[in-house]
């Protein structure tokens, strides 16, 4: 058991010991003379339970939770399916169950997890040859269909997507062919021109309806990214808000709790989807810069964990949990500046949020475990 628990990679740990102070900082920063007081403490509470979630995922053999994915992936769907009638209404969107102490359970952060096991485990039957489209592809993307649309509905865009990028890394890593590649990007492009044409031919239709339908906030976003010059000032206030702070911020940042956007609460929701305001404000350029360098030495020990692996259904998975961070980074940060529109996408290990951090010390636990047992033999048939 010991022998396991030296296996974790000390490097990955001391980078979410760093993630833990920087977390504690800009969330106590955004929520100051506001009554989410307790949010930093919280943070520090759930940071404590993941640590704890690390070693026991890491003790567990990652090949023995592969066996079970099809009741993992089940389960995860069933809970999708159980927020949507039984959660409470919650800034428009049915995602959360609320647990005693007042605190709120996300099923979509932990479909994640569920996500990249049942991927892992069906890609590992090729054993590494190139991807058959109907043996395949076609099952992997059956697999997430299911959870996006769940999710879609709810509605919550923005890990809705994220379950798109888990596809397309894992695929990509799986050995799919490249005409299957070609084919996908053809008709990625295709629909993508199809959609704007659309959205712009039937602009007025289409925010009539989602307006009618509770959904108006999806308009506003699609419509402020596509059509930037069209959109109203309410439409474009959280990206020009969030912009106008980190640019502020210049080279070496206002100071810490110095941030005049963020103690005029300028900016909505700083705590969780906005927090890189905080980083740019508050630290500046470097301070974003510091950030940036700890997530790409953190994904890229992630990725000689996966080079290092012997099974390759281990590797699936830690290629899974990268595609998700790369992806929650990139679109989080580049919602704040501007090049990627507003969605709900918190920033990994930072942003507060119970269920996000637990969901990735849990993913983090998943890495750990493949390091751990890399040595093992594969289980013909697992």
């Amino acid at each position: 058991m010991l022998s396991r628990l030296k296996k974790m990679d000390a490097l990955m740990l001391a980078i979410l010991v760093l993630f833990m102070g920087i977390s504690y900082l800009v969330v106590r920063s955004a929520v100051w003379g506001t009554p989410l007081h307790s949010y930093p403490t919280k943070t520090l509470m759930f940071y404590g339970l993941g640590f704890l979630i690390i070693p026991l995922v890491t003790l567990i053999n990652y090949r023995w939770v592969l066996k079970w994915w099809v009741l993992w992936y089940g389960a995860g769907i069933a809970l999708l399916v159980a927020v949507y009638f039984f959660a409470p209404p919650t800034n428009n969107a049915r995602s959360w169950f609320e647990l005693p102490g007042g605190y709120l359970f996300q099923p979509a952060e932990l479909m994640k997890v569920c996500l990249i096991l049942a991927i892992a485990a069906i890609l590992g039957r090729r054993m590494g040859k190139p991807l058959s489209f109907r043996q395949d592809v076609l099952p992997v993307a059956a697999a997430a269909f299911l959870p996006f649309l769940l999710v879609m509905i709810q509605p919550d865009l923005g890990n809705a997507i994220i379950y798109i990028f888990i596809v397309l890394g894992m695929l990509w890593i799986g050995n799919i062919r490249y005409t299957h590649v070609l084919i996908g990007l053809a008709a990625f492009a295709v629909g993508v021109a199809i959609f704007v044409n659309l959205f712009n031919t039937y602009n007025g239709e289409i925010r009539d309806f989602l307006v009618q339908h509770g959904k108006s906030h999806w308009y506003e976003r699609i419509n402020t990214f596509i059509n930037p010059e069209q959109a109203s000032a309410d439409e474009k206030f959280q990206s020009q808000r969030a912009q106008i702070a980190i640019g502020s911020g210049g080279l070496s940042g206002d100071g810490y709790m110095q941030g005049n956007s963020i103690r005029r609460g300028l900016v909505p929701y700083l705590y969780s989807d906005s927090i890189f305001v905080v980083i740019g404000e508050e630290f500046g350029f470097q301070g974003a810069a510091v950030l940036l360098l700890l997530y790409f030495v953190f994904i890229y020990r992630m990725i000689m964990i996966a080079f290092q692996c012997n099974d390759l259904r281990g590797s699936y998975i830690i290629i899974g949990v990268a595609s998700m961070w790369v992806f929650q980074i990139f679109q989080n940060i580049g919602m704040m500046i501007g090049i990627m529109p507003i969605t709900g996408i918190t920033l990994p290990f930072i942003s507060y949020g119970g269920t996000s951090l637990l969901i990735n010390m849990l993913s983090v636990g998943f890495i750990m475990s493949v390091r751990a047992h890399q040595e093992q033999e594969k289980e013909e048939g697992a």
